[in-house]
């Protein structure tokens, strides 16, 4: 006698929802076709102002805001802080004719927590890249397999493990270190405000970013630090209290000077990682002159860029700190750390910033 056979279906998540907020009735329409032709997101709602967001944020959840710039009212830069705190952890995406490559706008909506930005084109053009563009941006931010570069292997340690060693109270450094990329810039705005006037030691950030946001970048971080910030060059030397900043276009190195002291080489070659400035070679570069003499960071981030420069770090003796999973808009970077074992600490940017200046040489 035959039996009947049964399949178990197993629960599937509902897809992240998306909340469209644009004036243009013509952008939230291409917006709404471009996510609706997929079966990986659903519209929450469509709305013109960041008033109307606000009140459908008070009463229901997302996982992604597609936030325009230009509105009537309040404008998209002016309500991003209100609706991250009201989106309680959704993720913002500027989607702007203002955010193009090198764009104050695009620089100004990344350090005030935005996600990611968007160029998006004028009515009329042509909208079949944009509509990849933002698939794709919404596929990377809501996938942690691709934002961390792949599964970890067998192993590895979890990615809510917490820390294998302690940070060492009377450790001094002589040089600090910081690698970030999507969600790094306000998360670095938030460390570098936690550091002291005080504050002596040469900090050098590889932040992924294009060659033309980088002047930019390095006067906003300045403004932010209150110490001066350079864009590097080649022989740029590491001197107190200043900002050096990796070029769009290049690694940035550190070679001990025969007359004492360092300065800063820059190089072009691909990266391991693929990722161009690359956190690793300054990583590795660093902890060849600096030894247990500095603190490495590794802030939000997509990938796992600056894990294997973590390592170099960890056997040259030097401090390894990261982000945290709940404070990352995307925890690839430091998660990958983690998960190597290297991770003296694992603290919210603030906490970073207070660590590093207590353990600066007198």
């Amino acid at each position: 006698m035959a039996h009947a056979v049964h399949t178990l279906a197993l629960p599937t998540s509902p897809p992240p929802r998306v909340l469209i907020v644009d004036d243009s009735a013509v952008a939230r329409a291409v917006m709404e076709r471009i996510i609706g032709a997929t079966d990986r997101f659903v519209v929450a709602a469509s709305v013109s102002t960041a008033g109307a967001a606000l009140a459908f944020l008070a009463r229901e959840r997302v996982q992604f805001i597609l936030l325009d710039v230009q509105m009537p009212g309040v404008d998209g830069i002016t309500a991003l802080p209100d609706l991250i705190a009201a989106g309680q952890g959704a993720r913002v995406v500027i989607v702007s004719g203002q955010a193009g490559e090198g764009a104050t706008t695009t620089v100004q909506a990344l350090a005030l927590g935005a996600a990611d930005t968007l160029f998006k084109p004028a009515s009329g053009d042509r909208m079949g890249g944009f509509g990849d563009a933002l698939v794709d941006k919404l596929g990377r931010l809501a996938d942690p397999t691709l934002s961390r570069g792949g599964a970890p292997s067998a192993g590895t340690r979890s990615t809510g493990a917490p820390p294998m060693r302690p940070v060492v109270v009377g450790e001094e450094y002589d040089v600090v270190a910081i690698g970030a990329s999507t969600g790094g810039i306000h998360a670095l705005s938030q460390l570098l405000r936690a550091i002291p006037p005080e504050f002596r030691l040469p900090i050098l950030v590889t932040q992924h970013l294009p060659v033309s946001f980088m002047p930019y970048f390095a006067a906003q971080l300045a403004v932010i630090a209150g110490r001066p910030c350079d864009v590097a060059a080649d022989h740029t030397r590491l001197r107190p209290g200043r900002i050096v900043v990796a070029p769009g276009d290049a690694h940035m190195r550190c070679v001990a000077l025969p007359e004492g002291g360092a300065a800063i080489r820059l190089s072009s070659e691909p990266s391991g990682s693929g990722c161009m400035p690359s956190v690793d070679p300054m990583f590795a570069s660093l902890a060849a002159v600096f030894g247990p003499r500095m603190l490495a960071i590794v802030l939000s981030g997509m990938g796992r860029d600056g894990a294997d420069g973590a390592g170099y770090v960890h056997r040259a003796g030097g401090c390894v700190v990261v982000q945290d999973q709940a404070s990352s808009v995307v925890w690839g970077m430091p998660g990958a750390v983690a998960d190597t074992g290297c991770a003296h600490a694992i603290l919210p940017p603030a906490a970073i910033g207070r660590l590093a200046a207590a353990r600066q040489r007198p």
